[in-house]
């Protein structure tokens, strides 16, 4: 059977450096194991050869083909975790954020707390009070901030929280009053020292997997086959470590920046790098591509929102400055260590203070080619945008955080001056810099094809009827776009040379799009197909047969799953997943599985092993029909 699958009457997304050309397809692609060997025209020689020599062949009724997609800032264990609170996204008033808990918790009697996400700070006037939440229910109660940079707290929750001394953090990291005595907002370092250790604490080994079972599926469904994780932890990384020992293997290809937290937090700094360094050591991308450790984070300054956003100008309305989170030396020293010890180094800088600070900082570690980046990258002047470029610095942005409709105070609060110059991507492309494109979920949407509307149109994704846009003259062009998305994002973390771009020699990691390819329209495009490595990651319908799909397919019509990589060590489990119209596939399963033990010595079913329910090695089984598994 032969190895070699070849995609034809496709729009297959020929990405190019120059990235000028927005309808640049070719129309058909072929894949030879999980490599791509040729993209082109169905009448090339190599296309007609691999034909007559019995390649399959997969129409894809011009269906738009493009890379992978590569989440360049993600945060996987928490969005999976987020996914189990309650969603304040859409609470625009005090008054909903409040019927939404009561309600919420009037539901769930069962639970120990009232876990929140999702609370847009200017929805409730920019308070946050303990006593604002009392009234609602006996039990703690924490609500996080979309951006994940604050959480808002009851009396209860202060109550188990491990507070100590929290007068001398300053109102950046825990809101007091007059007499030292916690208010319920915690921000910034409050966050990261306080709320998240404690939070953390209490999930156990199997929530932390569901969790990540939960967030594989969601990013997998919308068409990842990689991401980059942007505050790594032992907490996590442990919980991925197991994930992956349980599963054999994991669907997306994964590299983590190690979390250092700012001097100030308390800690030693140098043995977060430590730590780092010995991570990297181990799982370095050389041995360990798909997962790995590849650099640190540092988070330079807070958010726009809450105010923590380090300008070079004070917010209206104030009159003091904002500084960064860590002070220049400190971080001069963390990034020069990092940079020479082989890491990347990821810097969250928002306001034009930070992003300043941020690039003095790699300029001084004078290590080439190191491709560090700068995350977020909000508010920059226009000599730090071209300097983004000259360093070799990555870009790495977030188009759904520009979307309009949740910045109605962002101008208010920079200025109208310096909200001409707020999310200058075509700058930084323009400058020379690689742009790599996240979504930082869970604080926005997973979805990579909203965020590329927001990246297009400038308008907003969360409520397209809005009209107004988001300093229109930095929009990019459908190509340009997927390729931060795909190409840029791979480039980010040293991946170029084996996914990114559909051409000869990478790895067969792309996405089945149903797309009219125009700005416009991408709100109304839909993921199809995930194939990674020539695995495609879902379940189809063929007629009236609902089948797991675990490879290629070679036998279209009414047959089960056609697999042919005997070669190759590969788990899938599929016992929790959807087909399209619902149905649960848990039973059809067992089903399944019960047919191929019984027809294991009475029809061509080739076997690689033994089947089980949990384990499901790849297998060929021609003529399987739902038919067959009711009579059997």
């Amino acid at each position: 059977m032969s190895r070699t699958k070849i995609f034809v009457n496709a729009r297959v997304f020929a990405d190019s450096d120059a990235q000028e050309k927005d309808n640049n397809f070719s129309s058909c692609m072929v894949v030879e194991g999980e490599r791509i060997i040729h993209t082109g025209s169905q009448q090339d020689a190599i296309v007609q050869e691999s034909i007559s020599q019995g390649a399959s062949v997969v129409d894809l009724d011009n269906r738009v083909v493009v890379p992978g997609f590569i989440d360049a800032h993600t945060h996987i264990l928490f969005f999976g975790l987020s996914r189990q609170k309650l969603d304040l996204t859409h609470s625009k008033s005090l008054e909903e954020v409040r019927s939404s808990i009561s309600n919420y918790a009037k539901s769930h009697p069962e639970l120990r707390r009232i876990l929140c996400r999702g609370w847009h700070q200017p929805s409730t006037g920019r308070q946050a009070l303990a006593t604002m939440l009392d009234d609602l229910d006996p039990r703690p109660i924490y609500i996080e901030s979309l951006d994940l940079h604050s959480s808002w707290v009851n009396t209860a929750a202060l109550k188990e929280l491990p507070l100590t001394n929290t007068k001398d953090k300053g109102n950046h990291q825990v809101a007091c009053d007059m007499d030292g005595s916690p208010l319920g907002l915690f921000a910034e370092g409050g966050q990261v020292d306080i709320i998240w250790p404690f939070l953390g604490s209490l999930y156990t080994v199997e929530d932390k997997q569901a969790a990540l079972k939960s967030a594989f599926e969601a990013y997998v469904s919308a068409g990842y086959t990689g991401i980059i994780d942007m505050a790594m932890d032992h907490n996590s990384w442990d919980a991925l470590k197991l994930y992956r020992q349980r599963n054999g293997s994991l669907p997306l290809h994964i590299a983590a920046h190690w979390l250092i937290n700012p001097p100030v937090s308390g800690g030693s700094m140098s043995d977060k790098l430590d730590e780092a360094i010995t991570q990297r050591a181990e799982w370095n991308p050389e041995i360990s591509p798909d997962f790995c450790i590849v650099g640190v984070k540092l988070i330079c300054d807070g958010v726009v929102d809450g105010c923590t956003a380090a300008l070079s100008h004070p917010y209206t309305g104030h009159t003091d400055l904002v500084e960064p989170l860590w002070p220049a030396e400190d971080m001069n020293y963390a990034v020069s260590r990092a940079a020479q010890s082989g890491l990347q180094v990821a810097i969250h800088a928002i306001g034009d203070a930070a992003i300043t600070q941020a690039l003095n900082a790699v300029a001084r570690a004078n290590v080439p080619n190191g491709r560090h980046r700068i995350e977020h990258l909000e508010v920059a002047n226009a000599d730090d945008s071209k300097r983004l470029g000259k360093l070799g610095i990555t870009a790495s942005v977030q188009p759904v955080h520009s979307d309009p409709a949740i910045l109605q105070d962002y101008p208010k609060l920079i200025g109208a001056e310096t909200w001409e110059r707020a999310f200058a991507y075509k700058e930084f492309l323009d400058g020379g810099a690689c742009v790599a494109f996240g979504t930082d979920a869970p604080t926005a949407l997973h979805l990579p094809l909203p965020n590329l509307y927001n990246a297009t149109t400038r308008q907003s994704a969360v409520n397209p009827e809005l009209t107004i846009q988001t300093t229109p003259h930095q929009a990019f062009s459908m190509s340009q776009a997927f390729h931060a998305a795909t190409a840029g994002a791979a480039y980010s973390r040293f991946a170029e040379s084996w996914t990114g771009r559909l051409k000869k020699g990478l790895r067969a990691d792309f996405v089945v799009l149903d797309c009219k390819w125009t700005p416009e329209t991408l709100l109304e495009a839909k993921v199809e197909q995930t194939w990674s490595q020539v695995i495609f990651q879902g379940l189809e319908k063929s007629g009236n047969l609902t089948y797991l799909q675990l490879g290629s397919i070679t036998q279209k019509h009414g047959s089960a799953a056609v697999v042919d990589f005997p070669k190759h060590n590969i788990y899938i489990d599929y016992r929790n997943a959807v087909v399209a119209d619902n149905e649960r596939i848990g039973p059809y399963l067992e089903q399944l599985v019960k047919y191929l033990h019984v027809q294991q010595y009475r029809a061509p079913c080739q076997f690689l092993s033994d089947l089980t329910f949990h384990e499901i090695r790849l297998f060929h089984v021609p003529g399987l029909t739902k038919r067959a598994l009711k009579e059997e």
